[in-house]
């Protein structure tokens, strides 16, 4: 597989997850935790997010200004984690396959119960028009057929705990498999693939660089799947924009992220922008000295840079945590898990039951 240039490094604070469970645990974590740091900050600039809470440095409430998540407490989940947690339990119910009709009621489901709680953090753009077009009538195959943006990659982790990354094809034929209903093109399967896959090699054991070199093929692979719309190739966007990156001086990258490689909804920008994170995390850190605080620093990084920051944070924290390389603060993990009510654990024990039974 091609390099894309990340030196390795030891696992932060050398809390190395040497098991399946710890890193699909983590990576689970790590997708709440940076859905629930960018909550407050999402859809906002970089200004208004500096003016309301300087630099995000932990789990902290809305503010005056957040108009999708208005209201909401500190350590709250978005979309992001709501919907994956979703697809996980129909995953675990369909023995690891998913019916496109049940797969659209529960969307459905899940934004009216939205609805009812006041909430505006509804179902996405292209997540919306597919299921309209559903409901119009228009086959499954076909009703995602313009979805490019980042819907399908921030849902996509219980995908890459529950399936082994290899085969590389049959991997990536399961991620189209429950993406093309509402994200059936190139750029839409390519972008699941890519953060699917990264977390998939984790959980495998690989390290960092070598999950986002699999990210890479994994992106290639998906381009060949689903309708072609305009916008750049994923994996050449990764390929040229972690090198990119890691070239700015660290007060640089910021700006880089949020003006060159973006920050938008568009799977091209956010995306490629949450794995050129997760490159610049393990990357120019000697092995002798680790920060024990690097991925946790990267999320609160991504949840100040403006734009859909709760969906970069989120797949940044997925990958970092499914590669060994975070050791999530306990405080914010417990704040998470009481704030939403949410239990992690049986669910990652069903995908992993998932994933034996495949490999």
């Amino acid at each position: 597989m091609p390099q894309i240039g990340v030196a390795p490094r030891s696992t932060p604070g050398g809390a190395v997850r040497d098991t399946a469970r710890a890193r699909a645990l983590a990576a689970f974590q790590g997708l709440a935790l940076g859905d629930a740091l960018g909550m407050p900050t999402q859809s906002m600039s970089r200004e208004r997010i500096a003016a309301d809470h300087g630099r995000i440095r932990g789990l902290v409430a809305a503010g005056p200004h957040q108009q999708i998540a208005a209201g909401m407490p500190a350590g709250s989940i978005t979309d992001d984690t709501e919907q994956a947690i979703l697809l996980a339990r129909l995953l675990i119910d369909g023995g690891g396959t998913v019916s496109p009709a049940v797969f659209a009621a529960e969307l459905l489901a899940w934004e009216r119960a939205m609805e009812a709680r006041g909430s505006l953090d509804l179902l996405g753009p292209s997540t919306r028009a597919a299921l309209q077009r559903l409901q119009d009538g228009m086959p499954p195959e076909e009703a995602g057929r313009f979805g490019a943006t980042n819907g399908a990659a921030m849902r996509i982790t219980p995908v890459g705990i529950a399936e082994p990354v290899e085969p590389l094809r049959a991997f990536v034929d399961a991620v189209a498999a429950v993406s093309a209903l509402t994200h059936n093109t190139a750029i839409g399967i390519a972008s699941a693939a890519a953060v699917g896959a990264a977390v998939s090699a984790g959980i495998d054991g690989a390290d960092t660089p070598e999950a986002l070199d699999v990210a890479v093929a994994a992106a290639r692979e998906g381009a060949r799947r689903g309708h072609w719309v305009a916008g750049g190739d994923i994996a050449a966007r990764l390929e040229w924009s972690i090198p990119y990156l890691l070239d700015r001086a660290p007060r640089e990258q910021d700006d880089a992220l949020a003006e060159v490689i973006g920050t938008s909804v568009a799977a091209q920008e956010s995306v490629v922008a949450a794995l050129a994170l997760v490159a610049a995390t393990i990357a120019g850190s000697e092995p002798a000295h680790p920060d024990p605080d690097a991925a946790w620093d990267t999320l609160c990084r991504a949840a100040s840079l403006g734009g859909d920051t709760d969906t970069i944070a989120a797949m940044a924290g997925a990958v970092l945590g499914a590669t060994g390389a975070a050791d999530w603060p306990r405080s914010a993990v417990e704040t998470v898990r009481r704030v939403n009510g949410i239990e992690l654990e049986r669910l990652v024990d069903g995908l992993l039951q998932l994933r034996r039974r495949h490999g």
